[in-house]
This record gives structure tokens, C-alpha cells and sequence, in this order.
């Protein structure tokens, strides 16, 4: 897997990988950013639930569980001090349906987080991650 980063202005990258699709990123004013795209960090957290969120929703999928709407929050703490790094993260799955049965949603967040997110797997060698799920009938 390879990455190309260029700098387009200030602290405004344009990145793209093996999958030829650009994306921005960009800092803060104070740091001669322009604010126009998400900060690496976000990024990070967006890249940890995505690749979740996609093993629990093809799991589910094998196991024939119909949802009515699937989403995943995620939060992470950061240290106070350079570099700031994640101290905590918390994932919260939250599944929209009726008669869904938790035993198939506590078994894809597990296989998941125990064996299939490359993310997660990464992550949690450097940070404590935690995730917990809810259930709601509508969305």
C-alpha cells in the first residue's frame, strides 16, 4: 500500500492512495491552516469507525440480520502536552431496528474488535479503546 501527499497551500494536503481518490486535509488559522477539511487526528477516528463499522455491517449482513439503520460514534480524549495523542477512545455502535437479537450485534463488535479491524488492532497497542452498543427502534 503507498500514499502521495502534496501540500496544496499552507496547511491545506491533498492526499491519494492505491485507490486513485483524492482527499483534503487541512489545520487550524493559528497554525497558517485554512480550516477547509478535516485535521489528520479526525481522520484517524474517522478511518478506526469506518473500518469497524464496515466488519459489523458485512457480519451482520452474513448472518441475515436486517437493520433499519446502523451508525457508529466515535470520541477520543487527547493529552494535554506535544504530541497529543489519543488517550482514550470510546466507540458507541448504535443499531436501529425491532426484535434484534444481541447476542448476533455483541458477536460482530467483537469479531471486529478481536480479530478483523487492522485499525483497531494498531490502535489499541498505543491507546485504550472501549465500545459499548445501544439499540433503538427508529432512527
Amino acid at each position: 500500500m503507498r500514499v502521495e501527499i502534496r501540500q496544496v497551500e499552507g496547511l491545506t494536503f491533498i492526499g491519494k492512495g492505491d485507490t486513485n481518490h483524492w482527499m483534503v486535509t487541512d489545520g487550524p488559522r493559528e497554525y497558517f491552516g485554512s480550516e477547509a477539511a478535516s485535521r489528520p487526528m479526525e481522520l484517524l477516528l474517522i478511518a478506526l469507525g469506518s473500518c469497524t463499522a464496515s466488519d459489523v455491517a458485512a457480519i451482520l449482513n452474513k448472518k441475515r440480520v436486517k437493520l433499519d439503520g446502523f451508525k457508529v460514534v466515535v470520541e477520543g480524549e487527547r493529552a494535554e502536552d506535544h504530541p497529543k495523542i489519543f488517550t482514550k477512545i470510546h466507540i458507541d455502535f448504535i443499531f436501529y431496528g425491532k426484535n434484534l437479537e444481541k447476542k448476533h450485534l455483541e458477536r460482530a463488535i467483537e469479531l471486529s474488535q478481536g480479530k478483523y479491524c487492522p485499525i483497531s488492532a494498531m490502535l489499541e497497542k498505543a491507546v485504550n479503546i472501549t465500545y459499548s452498543y445501544k439499540i433503538l427502534e427508529e432512527e
